[in-house]
């Protein structure tokens, strides 16, 4: 690794002590830019690193709602805009108990890369609250939601920052805090936010977007290997929407989810979650609450093994392992049974799922392929981004029309992540390929604009 790259992440680890995730992000991206930065030493002399892993703007903020007993209760907001220089900035809303400064840079950096990495004109930010929707009546969620965007309507706009949903943050959400933004503003400005109802200026396909876009670049990945996803037996850990895609568009294509975890552990069902009985359940499982997954165990007879994940599962039953839940759901435990199950494929899903050590492990198995999450799931913001663009013509594109811009987007992304290994002799590294086709054309537009 070279000595700049060396000297700007011992910096980074001064500053921003105790930021774990966000420690964590920056140096799994860095340490893949070698070949780059040897190769362009005009980046060290602009100072390039240390201005890309600086946010360009960091807002936090007190949000006081009403709860339904009449008490006021206080969380606390955020939005880390952290580099326009591509576009407007672009990135979901997460509301969870766990979030905090760290979680929010660590999306907001990563952000920033899937952003390029779509080819589209948007830069990278993210947002979201401390504040769990969880068990919250519908007249809570919407004050909490009128109180964050009295805040926040300040900093974004439809040419500034168009945030979108996250985890905790769905259509609900952003229909709320789009009615509250609408009324401040006094205008119909609907490239404001995206995520939306389709009533309301939103896109169609954009729930299924993410999920769906990731089993279009695992078909990319199996096309590589001269394989196909007919057949093929998915482990995905999530129940969340993203799964609920994954699983939907893998079952169309011929293929099959045959294991899903939740937090109470894992379901294992050798027929698969195929048929539409199975589908929508997944769909009531997470519009209950509940966070069980041994409810569809309950339901249709399989077997349920709690408190495990399903990294353990060995070829004989699996041929993909996909997490799609949250971050660092993979540690180097999971990674070893990962490793010795002899399953081939591992395609990160959620944001940064894997933790560093156990990327780097599993990187190093020769019959695994293993591809990130920043390329893998690229496809929700993609489609954000086109509800942008289709907000601006002031039109609604079919869901035909979509998918195939979805279709193309994925394919390019996957593209792009190869040749950029293969150009600096990296072979078939997908995810250093990915976190330099994302920084070289962010580097490029920053070059180009100059120092700021």
């Amino acid at each position: 690794m070279s000595k700049y790259i060396d000297r700007v992440l011992e910096e980074c680890r001064q500053k921003n002590a105790g930021e774990p995730e966000f420690l964590q992000t920056v140096e799994e991206v860095l340490t893949s830019l070698a070949p780059v930065i040897d190769a362009h030493p005009e980046y060290e002399e602009a100072s390039l690193l240390e201005r890309m892993i600086e946010p360009e703007r960091v807002i936090e903020f007190r949000v006081t709602w009403l709860d339904d007993q009449g008490k006021y209760q206080v969380n606390r907001g955020y939005r880390v805009q952290y580099n326009g220089a591509l576009g407007p900035y672009k990135g979901g809303l997460r509301f969870h108990p766990s979030v905090n400064l760290s979680i929010i840079k660590f999306l907001g950096f990563e952000q920033v890369y899937k952003d390029a990495l779509t080819g589209l004109p948007i830069g990278g930010a993210k947002g979201g609250s401390d504040f769990d929707p969880r068990g919250k009546s519908d007249g809570e969620v919407m004050r909490f939601c009128q109180a964050y965007m009295t805040e926040l309507y300040r900093h974004i706009g439809q040419d500034i920052d168009c945030p979108a949903g996250d985890l905790g943050c769905g259509g609900r959400e952003i229909g709320y805090m789009y009615g509250q933004y609408r009324r401040l503003v006094g205008a119909s400005e609907f490239g404001a936010l995206s995520g939306k109802a389709v009533s309301t200026g939103g896109s169609i396909m954009r729930a299924e977007a993410t999920g769906f876009g990731s089993v279009y670049y695992l078909v990319e990945v199996l096309k590589h290997e001269g394989e196909t996803i007919e057949g093929k037996r998915l482990a995905i850990s999530g129940f969340g929407n993203v799964a609920w895609g994954v699983i939907r568009k893998t079952a169309e294509l011929g293929g099959k989810v045959v294991a899903m975890s939740g937090p109470d552990g894992y379901i294992y069902d050798p027929d698969g979650i195929t048929t539409d009985e199975k589908i929508d359940y997944v769909l009531q499982m997470r519009a209950s609450g509940r966070d069980k997954v041994q409810d569809y165990a309950d339901k249709f007879g399989c077997e349920f093994h709690a408190g495990e994940k399903p990294w353990g599962l060995g070829s004989d039953k699996v041929d993909i392992m996909m997490p799609c839940a949250t971050q660092n759901d993979v540690n180097m435990d999971s990674a070893k049974k990962i490793a010795a199950s002899g399953i081939k494929y591992y395609i990160e899903v959620a944001n940064m799922p894997t933790t560093n050590d156990a990327l780097e492990f599993l990187k190093g198995q020769k019959h695994m392929v293993i591809a990130p999450s920043k390329a893998v799931n690229a496809c929700g913001v993609a489609v954000s981004a086109l509800e942008m663009a289709q907000n601006a013509e002031r039109l609604y594109w079919t869901a035909e029309e979509v998918d195939e811009k979805m279709h193309a987007i994925m394919k390019n992304i996957y593209n792009s992540s190869v040749e950029c290994a293969e150009r600096y002799g990296l072979g078939y590294d997908l995810v250093a390929g990915a976190n330099i086709a994302g920084f070289q054309k962010v580097a490029d537009a920053m070059m180009a604009q100059g120092i700021f």
